[in-house]
């Protein structure tokens, strides 16, 4: 039986006997996936990233990526059955809110990318989160290897059957709560998110698959900014410059319609940007 309590969350209590059912029903994460996409006006937070940036230093700019981020930290504090995840059967309500994120080490074809994650706080200001995201970029980027780059280095070294086997067995401590808590903090795949800018590269949005390893339910991308027709409350159309959010989400953690009513909220916090 699964542990009540691991280092990264705590067993969720009072669950409806169907929700508790979903991981034997489907026990991976690429059964349970729902897909889900939204379109939202750039100008808003344009506009405010140009108020921001005026006095800023043009090293470190606030950008749409930055408020895509802090709105997604305020959604899952206030819905906070998001939060969750699921391993060895069981559910979990998440110790803090842990956001995880791609970003190349040069703008380059063949550069490399790398992936952090952050703890987040819905406490903190929007320049104070992007000034501590812009110390993890710099750091990443740096080129010095996090434990969880060394973690990977070393088991590459390995035989493929070693591996496969490493990988095996970490999984069977994972779901039976035993994987070392080191090994879950720093490793990008045991959060809240994973959220990849695909614009900053000129990509448009695109569904993420769902990692098998680690507890991450939703991974999402962020699309370039783009002209898109819209209908005006008179029913006339006109174009304006949107970005594409898509997402793919772990159905086994919460259902469908409480997490609808959450990117609803992500939606209409990006639109109005002065909340966050």
């Amino acid at each position: 039986m699964p542990p009540s309590e691991r280092s990264d969350g705590r067993a969720t209590p009072g669950l409806g006997n169907l929700r508790r059912m979903m991981p034997y029903l489907m026990p991976t994460r690429n059964e349970a996936y729902v897909l889900f996409a939204q379109e939202v006006d750039a100008a808003p937070t344009r506009a405010l990233a140009s108020e921001l940036n005026a006095t800023r230093s043009p090293d470190r700019p606030v950008t749409q990526f930055h408020m895509l981020l802090r709105a997604l930290t305020r959604v899952f504090a206030e819905f906070p059955r998001l939060n969750r995840f699921v391993v060895g059967g069981r559910h979990y309500d998440r110790d803090g809110i842990w956001i995880a994120f791609s970003a190349k080490m040069r703008f380059d074809l063949d550069a490399p990318v790398f992936a952090r994650k952050m703890r987040f706080s819905p406490e903190e200001s929007l320049v104070e989160m992007v000034d501590r995201i812009y110390e993890v970029l710099e750091e990443g980027r740096s080129g010095r290897e996090s434990a969880s780059d060394r973690e990977v280095h070393a088991i590459l070294r390995l035989p493929g059957f070693l591996r496969r086997l490493v990988v095996r067995i970490g999984r069977r401590l994972d779901a039976t709560g035993w994987l070392p808590q080191a090994m879950i903090d720093n490793d990008p795949l045991y959060s809240s998110a994973f959220v990849a800018n695909l614009g900053s590269v000129g990509l448009d949005a695109a569904y993420h698959h769902l990692f098998e390893h680690g507890t991450t339910p939703i991974f999402m991308t962020m699309g370039r900014v783009h002209r898109a027709p819209y209908v005006r409350d008179d029913g006339t159309v006109a174009s304006r410059e949107v970005f594409a959010l898509k997402f793919t989400f772990d159905e086994r953690t919460e259902d469908g319609f409480y997490a609808a009513r959450g990117l609803e909220r992500l939606k209409h916090l990006l639109e109005h940007p002065s909340e966050l």
